[in-house]
Formats: structure tokens, C-alpha cells, sequence
């Protein structure tokens, strides 16, 4: 099982680089961040991050096709290989629906699958060739090349996906694997590893040779009810855009939702948290002692073919800096990941 963190990249640039280091000198499979319009730019930071490291892999996870022009996504991708001596990988979709909205963008009408697809079937061809000609429904180029040039024979290039099931399926057919954030429950990802099963088979390949990541909402510290409050003050943020089918696939009403989102859409966090009841929190993240995350992943997530944990690592400072909320007892990133390494990667199941 791979063990990888995903960073919102809002703290100080130093506080972050720390960490990064942290997490190369633990053997964290990789680090990813948002590259989202709210944070600092993630392309910036990792270029600064690849000198100060020698294992970690880097990448966006995840960069929207809708706002970021694919050629330019792999131009960018290729110079953080060749930084990085070949330690890049790239996680694409349509976007935050959010983030969307304020670009004055309905992402309904943008046909989000079939952009996703003909975005990806660009990037193949630019990553591997470095030049194309292409007349598609959304983009189009005329010999177009760059000598921008990644390291890696073949960088990998994954979807990231959250509703399905034709999104899970695509990305068993097409891609390198698929990142799924926000589920927590054994049936949300048995559906997701059955429908890239579906994909991968409808194109002759092997599912298990694919990178599945579950992307999860975490907290932990030896003071776990510090953790799971930390955790709850993120949870309205994140479940505002989770599908409402993903939502039940998660044993949630959606309905029960409505007032939190609201909350969320009025830029009110700290309300948003207030009206998550704990039993809320605690279906929508993993957190607590290392010894219950551990518990909650080997549980829901391990044995149903998941491959990848992508930890989005939630601490005092992310917190304040959303809500400003804070909260006692709730550890930096860098204590964090100590105790992932320390204390629950050895308690997951093989």
C-alpha cells in the first residue's frame, strides 16, 4: 500500500518545503497539492521542493482541464520531471465545481466526461511525443510541439473521479490509475474498484497494474478527539462538493447537508462547523489516534483493492486559516506525518 500526502498549499512556502523534506526522508510515496486558484501556485512550490529531495514524487492532484489548457498542464509537468530527475505524475479532471462557479463556469454544460477524455488522449500524445496535431469537439492544434520533455519513458497521467460510475470506468480504460477523494465507506470503493475493473477489462488490461488512490479528509494525534474536531471544521468545506450519489454511497442523506453547504456557500466555516454534528464528521474523514485511523482504513478501505492512501492532512493552522477556529491539541503537518510513519502505516493491514 502506497502512502502519499495531499496538501492545500496555504501555509508559509518554508513550513511547507519542511514538510515536504519530512516526508522524503519518511518514504512517502509522494506529495500532491491542489492546483486550485485559492492557494499559493503548487508548480512553484515543488520546483522549489525537487533540489531538497531525493525520492518523493510531486504532482498536481488535481489540475482542472477546464481552467488550465492541457498542452500547457504537460509543458509544466515535463519541466517538474527534468527538475526532479523523474519524479512527476499528474492527476487531471474537470475541476473543483466550486472554484468553477466563480469563473462564471456551469460545469453541467461543459460536457465535464467527454472533455476529461479528449484532454487526456491530448496530454498522452504531447507527454509521449512532445508535438500533435489534433481537431477534437474541444481542442484543437496544428503541429504544435514544445521542448519541454519529461525524464520518465512514460510520465504518469491519472483522472481524478468522485461520482462515477463512467468516470471510474474511464479511468480503467484510459489512464494510469484514478484518484477518488472524499469516500469512507467499503461500498464506495468496491464501486469504484469494480467500475475501473469494468474499464480495464473492456480495454484488455489489468486493473491491478493501475494506480487507485482513496483521497481522505485526515487528522490524527495521540489526542484523537483533538483530531476528530479538527477534522469536523474541514468536513461541511469538502462535503459541499461530494455528489449526492457518493454522498448515500457513504451513508449520508444528502438533505442532511443543506444548511451546512449553506454555510459553506456564504464563506461562514466556523457556522459550517457548528452545524456538523460529530457522527457527521467522523463518516466523512478518517481521524483520531493513529490506532483508529488505522482501524477506520483497514476496515473500509484496504481490503477492497485500493492500492494508494493520498492523506489530505488537516492541522491547527489549516483550520484557523479557513475558519478562525482555534482549536487546542491539534498537530502540525510535520507531527503528523511522523506519527502516519511511526505509528499507523505499520498497524495497516498487508
Amino acid at each position: 500500500m502506497r502512502l502519499s500526502y495531499v496538501m492545500l498549499p496555504d501555509h508559509p512556502l518554508s513550513e511547507s518545503l519542511e514538510a515536504i523534506r519530512l516526508a522524503d526522508r519518511l518514504g512517502f510515496h509522494a506529495a500532491y497539492a491542489a492546483d486550485e486558484t485559492w492557494h499559493k501556485d503548487l508548480w512553484l512550490l515543488f520546483a522549489a521542493a525537487a533540489g531538497q529531495t531525493e525520492n518523493i514524487r510531486f504532482g498536481p492532484n488535481l489540475s482542472p482541464i477546464t481552467l488550465r489548457e492541457p498542452t500547457l498542464i504537460c509543458q509544466a509537468a515535463a519541466t517538474l520531471d527534468e527538475l526532479t530527475g523523474g519524479r512527476a505524475e499528474c492527476v487531471i479532471s474537470s475541476g473543483n465545481f466550486g472554484l468553477l462557479a466563480q469563473y462564471g463556469i456551469d460545469w453541467a454544460r461543459t460536457k465535464p466526461l467527454s472533455r476529461v477524455k479528449e484532454a487526456h488522449q491530448v496530454m498522452r500524445t504531447f507527454l509521449d511525443d512532445g508535438a500533435i496535431t489534433h481537431d477534437g469537439e474541444f481542442y484543437s492544434y496544428n503541429g504544435l510541439f514544445t521542448f519541454a520533455r519529461p525524464v520518465q519513458r512514460r510520465l504518469p497521467l491519472k483522472l481524478g473521479a468522485m461520482r462515477g460510475p463512467k468516470s471510474f470506468q474511464a479511468a480503467g480504460e484510459l489512464s494510469d490509475g484514478v484518484h477518488h477523494a472524499l469516500s469512507y465507506t467499503r461500498n464506495a470503493y468496491e464501486y469504484l474498484v469494480d467500475n475501473v475493473r469494468i474499464g480495464a477489462e473492456r480495454a484488455g488490461r489489468d486493473w491491478r497494474d493501475l494506480d487507485i488512490g482513496a483521497w481522505v479528509v485526515f487528522a490524527t494525534g495521540h489526542d484523537g478527539e483533538a483530531a476528530k474536531q479538527a477534522a469536523r471544521a474541514m468536513v461541511g468545506l469538502y462535503a459541499s462538493s461530494m455528489p449526492a450519489e457518493q454522498l448515500r454511497r457513504n451513508d449520508v442523506d444528502p438533505d442532511s447537508l443543506t444548511d451546512i453547504i449553506a454555510a459553506v456557500g456564504a464563506g461562514d466555516l466556523r457556522r459550517a462547523y457548528e452545524l456538523t454534528p460529530p457522527e457527521l464528521a467522523e463518516k466523512l474523514s478518517v481521524a483520531g489516534t493513529p490506532q483508529e485511523c488505522a482501524a477506520k482504513l483497514n476496515r473500509e478501505i484496504v481490503p477492497t483493492g485500493v492500492n494508494h492512501l493520498i492523506l489530505a492532512v488537516t492541522d491547527a493552522a489549516l483550520v484557523e486559516a479557513f475558519s478562525g477556529m482555534r482549536l487546542p491539541g491539534v498537530l502540525g503537518t510535520t507531527d503528523q506525518l511522523q506519527l502516519v510513519h511511526d505509528e499507523l502505516a505499520p498497524a495497516l493491514d498487508a
